[in-house]
């Protein structure tokens, strides 16, 4: 089949898509404000700018109503402009450590729960979040065994809780190192298990504000960058000209670079993907191909949608970006069409 050449300036390269499964919002509009198939377009359109080939748009704690209104909008939102699935981040995490999460809507599950949690399963990928201390046991087996993968986050789960959780099917790690108590000698918890587990990815907030650049530079040498997914867990200032916004009840302010609660409290990042990987290389001294593994195989990997993105092998989507030697973007390909 015959196609169009085109000759890129030398210095640039070409690497598979951005793929990042933590993304709030984005463009001005943030998810939970905006709980539809249009919201989830309009993020998932702001982040190709940056790179992004495909998303999960993140939804976090919220009432049970506008829960079930996001999963039923995910539906239609599938497939479109790299719309990937759904991710749920919360209600069932740990008060202790909500963060930005509003409190009166987190709770522990109830029988009732699997009735909406079931719907997940007709969503694309499906990911959610929860502390792993705050479920019953089976919960997450049973969420994993109707194709939704469950990742801990928002927890503070020991590593016994942790391992149970993990022979339960827990496939990952939400923003390590953020939302959880930390490693210590006699206590390795949420953050020792993730580092010396192989069986869990590990998201992590690359924008050098969420997570030291050393503490970045120890999770890629405990897990390598086939265990490591960067995400940008990105707010709606990205790709707008905002300051400002609110979530829910809370206004949140962006300031140096930094999102955070008029108490200070980070609150999502103002971070986009390509960014973030320039960050990994710059400031935690990460090898290029390792960041771009992470910035995509690895996250691919992570949903199941390896053979198809994150990779520029024969058969795989044509979805590709190029770099020049400054690491700034300067073209996006999505199914082999320039954007």
């Amino acid at each position: 089949e015959s196609c169009e050449v085109e000759r890129l300036p030398a210095g640039v390269f070409i690497a598979p898509g951005f793929i990042d499964i933590q993304v709030n919002g984005g463009g001005g509009v943030l998810l939970n404000a905006t709980p539809t198939a249009e919201g989830m377009v309009a993020i998932a359109r702001a982040h190709r700018a940056f790179g992004t080939a495909a998303l999960l748009p993140t939804f976090i704690t919220d009432t049970q109503e506008k829960t079930k209104q996001i999963i039923a909008a995910a539906k239609s939102a599938v497939g479109r402009d790299g719309v990937m699935g759904l991710h749920l981040e919360g209600p069932f995490i740990n008060p202790a450590r909500a963060g930005v999460h509003p409190t009166e809507y987190i709770r522990c599950p109830s029988d009732g729960d699997l009735e909406w949690v079931r719907l997940l399963a007709n969503v694309g990928c499906a990911v959610i979040t929860l502390a792993p201390e705050c479920v019953p046991a089976g919960f997450i087996r049973t969420l994993v065994s109707l194709g939704i993968r469950v990742w801990a986050g928002h927890s503070e789960a020991t590593a016994e809780q942790m391992h149970r959780a993990i022979d339960e099917g827990l496939s990952g790690v939400t923003h390590l190192f953020n939302a959880m108590p930390p490693l210590r000698g006699r206590e390795p918890g949420i953050i020792g298990t993730t580092l010396a587990d192989p069986r869990l990815t590990a998201g992590i907030i690359m924008d050098g504000l969420h997570v030291s650049p050393i503490s970045v530079r120890a999770a890629f040498a405990a897990k390598g960058s086939d265990r490591i997914a960067l995400v940008t867990d990105a707010m709606p200032t990205v790709g707008a000209n905002t300051q400002q916004f609110d979530l829910m009840k809370r206004s949140i302010y962006l300031q140096g670079g930094r999102l955070v609660t008029g108490e200070g409290i980070l609150a999502g990042a103002h971070l986009d993907m390509t960014s973030a990987l320039r960050n990994a290389i710059q400031l935690a001294r990460i090898s290029l191909e390792d960041a771009l593994i992470s910035a995509g195989h690895t996250p691919a990997r992570s949903l199941g949608l390896d053979r198809e993105r994150g990779t520029l092998v024969t058969g795989a989507r044509a979805d590709m970006i190029a770099l020049n030697q400054d690491l700034q973007l300067v073209g996006t390909w999505i199914g082999g069409v320039r954007q």
